[in-house]
C-alpha cells in the first residue's frame, strides 16, 4: 500500500516558516501576487475547504507553497496524499502489474477520496488519451463531492483541455492564485557560470572531417553531424549520444543549444554530477536556491540537454532523482539530448527502457575516438556500444 504521505519525502523541508511571504519578486505586482498566494494556502492548511490552485511558471514557488500546506497538515496529524500528476499515472499503469501489491481499482478509490490530495504540476502529464480519461475521471470525482484539493499547473493551461480547466476555474469550488516567475533564477535563454567552453562550441566549429580516422569513422561522424543539425532545426523527441571521451558528443549537444539561443528558443544544458552535487547541496538551509526550483527547472524545460549520464548514478538516491528526470520527461514528450560514455546495458533497466523507445527516441553510437589523439593512429574501442536506434516518424 502506498504511504499515507505519498511523494512528500524531500520535499517536507519545504515549510511556510522558510517560505518569504513576498516571494522572491523584483516587481511590486508580482509580490502583491506571490503574498496572495502565500495568505490563501496558510487559510487553507487552517481549515482545508473547496480547492486551491495555483498557476505559475516553473521555478515561481507553487511547489514549495504546495508542500507547506501539506507539511502543516501533516503536523496537526491529518492525512494528506501529495503527488506529481506524472507519478500517478504511473503509479496507475504500475498497478496493472499482477506484481503490484496494490490492484489498480484500490489506488485509484485511494486517491479519488484521500481527505486532502494535494496534486502537483498538473500541466506535465501524458497527452495520451489513457492520462487524460483518468485525471479528468479522478477530478470530476473530487469536484462533484467537493473533495479539499491543491493543485499546481504550468502555464499554458489550455493544454489540459476545456473539461479540466472549468473544472479547476470554477468559482464556486476554487481559489485561483497566479504566480510570477522569481528573480535570481538561472537564465533559460543563456549558459550559466562554468559553461564558457560549451558555449564556444558550434555546428561551424565542429571537425565532422577528422582526415586521419578511417573511412568508416568518418562517415559514421558525418551522420550524427547531420542528424544533430536536423535536431537543432526542429526539437522533438530524444536524441542520445554514445562515444567515448572526447569523440564530439559533448560539442554537438552544446551546438545545438547554442543554435536554439541564436533562434531565441529556451534551453537548458546541464552536466549531471554538477547537478547532482547542486541538489544535494540544495538541501542545506542555507542554500539560496531551493530543492524545488532547481529539480521543476530541469523536468520542465523546453529542450534539456543532460551531459555526461550514466557513471555517476552510483548510489540509490542518484539513481531515483535522475529517474524522477527522465519519466517526468519521458510523460510530457518533452524535447531532451543525453550524452553517456556509458553502454546501455550499464544504464538501470527503467531509464534504459526510455532511451531506446522507437517512438520518441533515436540512440546514436559516435565511433570516433577521442580527438586529442586525432594524431596517432587510431585504436580500438574498448568499450562496444549498442547499435544506432531510429525514432519512429510520426505518420
Amino acid at each position: 500500500m502506498l504511504e499515507k504521505y505519498s511523494n512528500i519525502g524531500s520535499l517536507k523541508r519545504l515549510t511556510f516558516a522558510n517560505l518569504i511571504p513576498q516571494g522572491r519578486s523584483g516587481a511590486p505586482t508580482g509580490q502583491r501576487k506571490f503574498e496572495a498566494a502565500y495568505n490563501g494556502a496558510k487559510e487553507f492548511a487552517a481549515n482545508p475547504d473547496g480547492w486551491l490552485i495555483f498557476i505559475g511558471p516553473s521555478s515561481s514557488g507553487k511547489t514549495h507553497i504546495a508542500a507547506a500546506i501539506a507539511g502543516e497538515r501533516i503536523s496537526k496529524g491529518h492525512p494528506v496524499f501529495y503527488i506529481t500528476a506524472a507519478d500517478l499515472l504511473d503509479h496507475l499503469r504500475s498497478a496493472f502489474s499482477p506484481e503490484s501489491e496494490l490492484t489498480y481499482d484500490k489506488l485509484f478509490e485511494q486517491v479519488r477520496n484521500t481527505p486532502l490530495l494535494i496534486l502537483d504540476d498538473l500541466s506535465t502529464h501524458s497527452d495520451k488519451a489513457w492520462a487524460k480519461e483518468k485525471l479528468d475521471q479522478l477530478l470530476n470525482h473530487r469536484f462533484n463531492h467537493e473533495l479539499p484539493t491543491v493543485i499546481t499547473a504550468t502555464p499554458p493551461i489550455q493544454q489540459l483541455g476545456d473539461r479540466i480547466i472549468n473544472r479547476i476555474t470554477d468559482p464556486r469550488l476554487s481559489k485561483v492564485f497566479y504566480i510570477e516567475e522569481q528573480n535570481g533564477e538561472t537564465n533559460d535563454a543563456g549558459w550559466g557560470e562554468g559553461l564558457e567552453l560549451q558555449k564556444q562550441m558550434t555546428f561551424a566549429n565542429f571537425d565532422w572531417k577528422r582526415v586521419n580516422l578511417p573511412l568508416s569513422q568518418r562517415e559514421n561522424l558525418e551522420r550524427v553531424y547531420r542528424l544533430a543539425l536536423e535536431y537543432a532545426k526542429s526539437p522533438d523527441g530524444w536524441l542520445v549520444l554514445q562515444g567515448v571521451t572526447g569523440c564530439g558528443k559533448t560539442h554537438l549537444a552544446s551546438a545545438i543549444v547554442n543554435y536554439r539561443y541564436e533562434a531565441g528558443s529556451k534551453a537548458l544544458f546541464i552536466f549531471v554530477p554538477e547537478f547532482l552535487d547542486h541538489l544535494r547541496s540544495a538541501f542545506n538551509p542555507d542554500s539560496k536556491v531551493s530543492y524545488d526550483q532547481l529539480f521543476e527547472k530541469v523536468k520542465t524545460t523546453p529542450l534539456l540537454v543532460l551531459d555526461d549520464f550514466g557513471e555517476q548514478a552510483a548510489t540509490a538516491w542518484a539513481r531515483e532523482k535522475l529517474y524522477q528526470v527522465i519519466n517526468s520527461r519521458y510523460n510530457a514528450r518533452l524535447a531532451t539530448i543525453i550524452t553517456t560514455r556509458c553502454s546501455l546495458d550499464e544504464i538501470d533497466s527503467p531509464i534504459r527502457s526510455r532511451f531506446i523507445d522507437p517512438k520518441i527516441s533515436i540512440t546514436f553510437a559516435i565511433e570516433a575516438p577521442d580527438y586529442r589523439g586525432d594524431s596517432a593512429p587510431a585504436q580500438p574501442q574498448t568499450k562496444r556500444y549498442a547499435k544506432t536506434y531510429p525514432r519512429t516518424k510520426k505518420g
